[in-house]
């Protein structure tokens, strides 16, 4: 997933960076709002994590002007301000979660599948080769035929058509899929996945990635 961060404090934004590479995700990070509206209005970006004290042009004017070029983007505010007013204030201008400072990487992490999860933005449909899902709806086709998957398959599966064909860090991947029945669910999902000529790689000792198989791509 392309993620634009816009952060100024340097220390925080390179914790941010780090954590969601390691991740498998692709991080674009500047540090002043001028910068990040000119990287939207470029496009590309598949969720923003804007902080609200920004230099020159503030994360409620960001997501702002976002909103009104009809981004659709999910975004997450992050800022020092906790009062309930400056909640709903970012809310109200189109932000899909607000999470105030101090945070832990791991609660970040959990929002922005929470924000996902819940179809928000452009990422609401997304696809890897003969493979689309719709998280709307949660549903899943292959080849344009219907593909039935269990709530933990469909989560697994997810992160990695997010990924697009980067490999997704197996501890991301058991947060996804309950713990040790990760192994369970990709052996479930290989079999039907490789009809379409789409394949789940192990790599081995840090997790796994989507490819379609050669005579596919």
């Amino acid at each position: 997933m392309r993620i634009l961060l816009v952060e100024d404090d340097p220390e925080l934004a390179r914790g941010i960076t780090e954590f969601l590479r390691g991740q498998g995700d692709e991080v674009a990070a500047v540090g002043d709002g001028m910068e990040a509206d000119r990287l939207l209005q470029q496009g590309g970006f598949e969720f923003a994590l804007v902080d609200v004290g920004l230099p020159g042009l503030g994360g409620y004017e960001v997501v702002r002007r976002a909103r009104n070029r009809r981004q659709r983007l999910p975004v997450i505010l992050i800022t020092a301000r906790d009062a309930l007013d400056d909640r709903i204030y970012g809310l109200d201008l189109g932000a899909d979660d607000y999470l105030a400072k101090p945070f832990q990487l791991a609660e970040l992490a959990a929002r922005m599948r929470a924000v996902l999860r819940r179809g928000g933005g452009e990422s609401a449909q997304i696809g890897f080769g003969p493979l689309t899902l719709d998280g709307e709806g949660r549903l899943a086709a292959l080849d344009g035929q219907p593909l039935a998957l269990t709530g933990r398959e469909w989560e697994v599966l997810e992160a990695l058509v997010r990924a697009d064909g980067r490999t997704v860090p197996r501890e991301r991947l058991q947060a996804e899929g309950s713990g040790n029945a990760l192994e369970v669910y990709v052996s479930r999902l290989r079999p039907r996945l490789e009809t379409a000529g789409l394949l789940i790689r192990t790599v081995r000792g840090f997790g796994y990635r989507l490819e379609l198989a050669r005579d596919r791509s």
